[in-house]
């Protein structure tokens, strides 16, 4: 019995030296264990710095797309606290600028690398667009969710729903796919697809109503969006941008990119556009190089994603 209880001790006292040699009741130690933890899922309140590194590829990019405001009118505003908010618990670009004005020529750029010498705002039966896009480079695996859209890929603007604000019906490489992909936003963003460009309608994409009715209409929806299943699995990231300025700031715009392996208030000072996006998020979902994205700058390693 005597020899059993000091064989009990010893045994007891060689654990108690073995976990104090690991470092257990030390700051190393608790780290150790702590490091052990599940990481916390990306959500609405945290979208950003929930993960350490970023995949080499992605599951799906969502871009959404306001309208007409220059960087100062949105970055340090008033009038959009949540927009700042986002900025800060994610990463921003400083120097992003647009292409041209109007929107038209800007929405054709982002999703294909080239303004294809469009300078207006008609409608695709004016300019039936024969060229690669972002949606023909992903076959069936893309989405555009259209507020206020009335009908699929609706190539005529009615009400709050503005066809140049909809890229994806003006490349006829695509037509048949656009009737089934290019769907009216509803309550629930559906974000199964690769890729998901999101336009609000005229008066929440700021174009017709205020800055600060834009930034309640990004807060409830990106707030779905980074409730979503496909957000908090951690391979998803999303692009908020604007078309264009007010014409009066050499089209300077904001763009906030938010991802769980952002590291939250990342800046950046270098010079971005809407090719720079695109290249990226070809890059991220592991795509060619479509028009002028081939020789645009990347913002993967500026912006940590």
């Amino acid at each position: 019995m005597v020899v059993r209880a000091v064989t009990s001790v010893l045994a007891g006292a060689l654990a108690i030296g073995a976990l104090a040699a690991a470092g257990c009741g030390s700051k190393d130690g608790a780290a150790a264990v702590r490091s052990t933890a599940p990481a916390p899922h990306p959500s609405a309140k945290r979208p950003c710095g929930t993960s350490q590194h970023a995949p080499s590829r992605y599951a799906h990019v969502v871009w959404v797309v306001m309208e007409n405001h220059a960087y100062d009118s949105v970055i340090g505003s008033s009038q959009a606290p949540y927009e700042n908010q986002l900025a800060k618990r994610c990463a921003l670009a400083t120097n992003f600028r647009a292409e041209t004005h109007p929107s038209l020529p800007n929405y054709l750029a982002m999703t294909s690398g080239s303004t294809h010498g469009v300078s207006d705002d008609d409608p695709p039966s004016s300019h039936p667009i024969n060229a690669p896009s972002i949606f023909s480079q992903l076959g069936r695996n893309w989405r555009v969710l259209q507020e206020s859209m009335r009908s699929n890929c609706a190539a005529t603007s009615s009400g709050a729903y503005a066809v140049k604000h909809n890229p994806a019906a003006y490349f006829t490489k695509i037509r048949n796919a656009c009737r089934r992909h290019d769907v009216p936003l509803g309550f629930s963003p559906d974000l199964s697809a690769k890729f998901t460009f999101v336009t609000p309608n005229l008066c929440n994409d700021t174009h017709d109503c205020s800055v600060s009715t834009g930034d309640r209409w990004l807060q409830t929806f990106l707030g779905k969006v980074f409730a979503s299943r496909q957000y908090r699995a951690g391979r998803t990231a999303v692009f908020l941008t604007w078309d264009e300025d007010d014409s009066g700031h050499s089209n300077h715009i904001a763009t906030i990119v938010a991802a769980p392996a952002v590291k939250p208030g990342r800046t950046t000072g270098r010079a971005f556009n809407h090719y720079s996006m695109l290249r990226t998020t070809e890059e991220m979902l592991g795509l060619g190089h479509i028009g002028n994205a081939a020789t645009a700058a990347s913002m993967r390693r500026a912006l940590g994603i």
